[in-house]
């Protein structure tokens, strides 16, 4: 299953964001979004997950245009977890999870119950979960949240996962742990995951291709050997880095200094 945007163009208060905007992203891998603060990256994902149709140009899954399918019919195939999601005070692990199943009922048709608890047990087995399912969401530690809130999408059962910034404000260990779950999914399911990062070397250890977003637009995509390079970093966020190779055979970029 393909998704891809075509002469992308999203402005707000006559400010243009994303200009002619041409990508495509591939099935079954996972591709992470990258670039400064402010070039567009959220809001290429909003655009792509139909969280936001104000948009010139077109988003096409399967070659259909997101704005002609109805939000439920998107919903059973692509999930989001945005920034910054929150609920409320009472909910627990397992209600939150089974918003997640919200794309299968409706007013006049009955849910199947045997396929929603199998796709919420799913989801919170996949994201373990299991010694949560009754506490709140709200007293759950960063770490824990985070996996509660991509069970939710992935309760959805859906075949794209669109996922912004979700290792922001955890630590290292948290970090990893989504970041390993992420992958997880990917292999074990053939989920496709595209994600937007700020942290240089989760893209280089978690990414099948990188898409690079500045000045608008496309600047870079590629394989993260191909796009991750000193030269990138210098010329993209103005950072000078120094390469390493971890235990794990990976290039590793650390940045030491500013490009003056």
């Amino acid at each position: 299953m393909a998704l891809e945007a075509k002469n992308l163009t999203v402005a707000f208060e006559g400010n243009t964001i994303l200009k002619n905007v041409n990508v495509s992203f591939s099935p079954g891998k996972r591709t992470a979004i990258i670039g400064p603060n402010g070039a567009g990256k959220s809001t290429l994902l909003k655009a792509l997950s139909s969280l936001n149709r104000k948009y010139e140009g077109q988003v096409l899954l399967d070659g259909e245009d997101v704005r002609e399918m109805g939000r439920k019919k998107l919903s059973q195939r692509l999930a989001i977890l945005p920034q910054g999601a929150q609920a409320p005070a009472d909910v627990t692990v397992k209600q939150l999870v089974d918003f997640g199943r919200f794309p299968y009922r409706s007013w006049l048709r009955a849910s199947d119950p045997k396929a929603d608890r199998e796709a919420v047990e799913w989801a919170i087995e996949r994201t373990q979960l299991n010694a949560f399912v009754d506490r709140p969401v709200i007293r759950l530690s960063g770490g824990e949240r985070q996996r509660a809130w991509i069970a939710m999408a992935l309760a959805q059962k859906p075949e794209i996962l669109l996922l912004d910034e979700p290792t922001t404000y955890l630590d290292i260990g948290h970090q990893l742990e989504v970041m390993n779950i992420v992958e997880d999914l990917n292999r074990e399911y053939g989920i496709t995951i595209i994600m937007v990062l700020h942290d240089i070397n989760h893209a280089l250890q978690y990414a099948d291709e990188i898409v690079v977003i500045k000045d608008h637009g496309v600047f870079a995509q590629g394989t993260p050997k191909e796009i991750l390079t000193v030269d990138m970093l210098g010329n993209v966020f103005g950072v000078r880095a120094d390469v390493f190779v971890n235990s794990k055979g990976i290039s590793v970029l650390s940045p030491v200094s500013l490009v003056k």
